[in-house]
């Protein structure tokens, strides 16, 4: 693991001298920021084999506040149901999540991601929620309580826009 003294000095979009809240400021941070993820992403995917579409699924299965059916899952990641059936195959296989049929419909599938391989990226990601309490510590409760709410507004506005070509 690399420390922050050990990566190359990246200057911030807020080191530009342009004003923090000018709307470039903002791209150039949420584009490093969404890289860094990708990143991280990208390394978990290869260390477990996984394509990072994959990854994006085990997010959104994760984070769903309830059991996804494989229907939810492909309006989410934007993915035709062929391709949805083959990465649940890929994470099924890999012991990253079960199907199962639950309700008196026995048509209905629903997805969850196995404890197992909860504990597997818990400790992948483990230098991310590091990262992210020591960002943490360098802001006030109400600081931080805008932030969330900025990212908020951020993840319903960009939901709201539909993708290219569409």
């Amino acid at each position: 693991m690399t420390s922050a003294d050990d990566r190359p000095n990246r200057s911030t979009a807020a080191d530009s001298g342009a004003p923090l809240t000018d709307l470039h400021t903002f791209a150039v941070e949420l584009r490093r920021m969404n890289g860094e993820i990708n990143r991280m992403t990208h390394g978990f995917a290869a260390s477990q084999r996984l394509h990072p579409t994959d990854v994006s699924a085990l997010a959104a299965i994760l984070d769903a506040p309830s059991p996804l059916t494989p229907g939810a899952l492909r309006e989410h990641l934007g993915l035709t149901s062929g391709a949805v059936t083959a990465c649940l195959d890929r994470l099924e296989r890999a012991g990253h999540i079960r199907r199962a049929r639950e309700s008196a419909d026995r048509r209905v599938v629903h997805v969850y991601y196995e404890a197992s391989a909860r504990a597997a990226a818990r400790d992948y990601f483990l230098p991310l929620a590091e990262a992210t309490a020591r960002a943490r510590e360098r802001f006030g409760e109400t600081e931080l309580t805008t932030v969330l709410r900025f990212l908020a507004a951020m993840n319903e506005e960009l939901a709201a826009v539909p993708p290219a070509g569409r």
